[in-house]
């Protein structure tokens, strides 16, 4: 619609020219007037044409999820800057519920959300599009454990994986990361409902709740009437990637947000972001990621186009 006006206003101003030109033979003093006259009209109209030019091209809004934890801000920052770096005009906009990565799949190959993070998945990558840059530098491979509150001895004991499979873990069924627990042949425990996990821990269904070094200590503290704390001596660390999905038939998006987030990587604002968010430097702060004993397994579901070799991307514990 805006396109039509401004044409339609240049043709005004054609049509004007034209009178002018056809009075020129008129007396002087008369067209003097009259070409004064038109060119006060030529200005509204050059006024006109400059306000639809700006008012009728609306901003480009990007629909996401409601934020809810300081994880899911974190995401929400970190998608803000690099929409930034790419599209600055863009507007963000959360949706008014908090939906499951089920239901927000879904919403997005219906096209009526555009952007969600989750976790990798080649069941999401067949429906989605995944910008294959890890929003949090691979930190979610990187588990520390929820147990029950008097089970500290017994892990303190967990030196390698065979010690580990005498015990249960809990995962919420749908999750991209289960079938990696699951393949590492460690015995696991599943729900549909991720709040389901906390009591059933408690309760003595499973023994430990592997979440992602930025969950746990959310988690627990929302959780304190239940018996629970964070593990303090190990760490399970395999590939994983938390990116950001859009819908595959929106390639425009797709890079928006990655050549959004080269540009922030290469001049330093994402790590300085990510450094320095209150999240991760708490986090890292009382992790003690580097006296942990670490237990690594694989993980075979990751996609073949997952970028290992672009250090940039992803975080070393040694260098912390």
């Amino acid at each position: 619609m805006g396109g039509w006006r401004k044409i339609s206003l240049f043709a005004v101003f054609q049509s004007l020219e034209v009178v002018a030109i056809a009075t020129s033979s008129n007396k002087s003093s008369w067209n003097g007037r009259l070409n004064g006259e038109i060119m006060k009209i030529k200005n509204i109209f050059i006024l006109v044409a400059v306000f639809f030019s700006v008012h009728c091209t609306a901003a480009q809004t990007i629909t996401v999820n409601k934020v809810e934890g300081e994880k899911e801000q974190l995401a929400f920052n970190i998608l803000q800057l690099v929409l930034a770096k790419s599209s600055p005009d863009v507007i963000i906009k959360q949706i008014d519920q908090n939906y499951n990565e089920t239901r927000l799949t879904e919403e997005i190959q219906a096209n009526n959300i555009d952007v969600m993070w989750a976790g990798a998945s080649s069941e999401r990558d067949e429906k989605l599009l995944a910008i294959r840059i890890p929003i949090f530098k691979g930190l979610m491979g990187h588990r520390l454990f929820i147990i029950r509150s008097g089970d500290q001895a017994k892990f303190s004991q967990i030196k390698n994986l065979s010690q580990l499979r005498a015990l249960k873990a809990g995962q919420a069924t749908f999750w991209g990361d289960t079938q990696v627990i699951k393949q590492a042949n460690l015995p696991i425990v599943t729900t549909i409902k991720y709040n389901n996990l906390f009591p059933m821990l408690e309760g003595g269904r499973y023994d430990y709740f592997p979440r992602g070094v930025l969950e746990p200590w959310e988690e627990v503290a929302q959780h304190t009437q239940l018996n629970l704390a964070v593990e303090k001596d190990l760490m399970l660390i395999y590939p994983f990637a938390l990116y950001f999905y859009v819908s595959r038939d929106n390639q425009p998006l797709y890079n928006q947000i990655y050549q959004g987030f080269i540009s922030a990587i290469d001049d330093g604002s994402f790590d300085s972001l990510f450094f320095n968010h209150p999240l991760i430097k708490d986090t890292l702060a009382k992790a003690n990621l580097g006296q942990r004993t670490i237990l690594r397994i694989d993980n075979p579901y990751m996609h073949p186009d997952t970028p290992y070799e672009n250090k940039k991307f992803w975080l070393d514990i040694n260098q912390l």
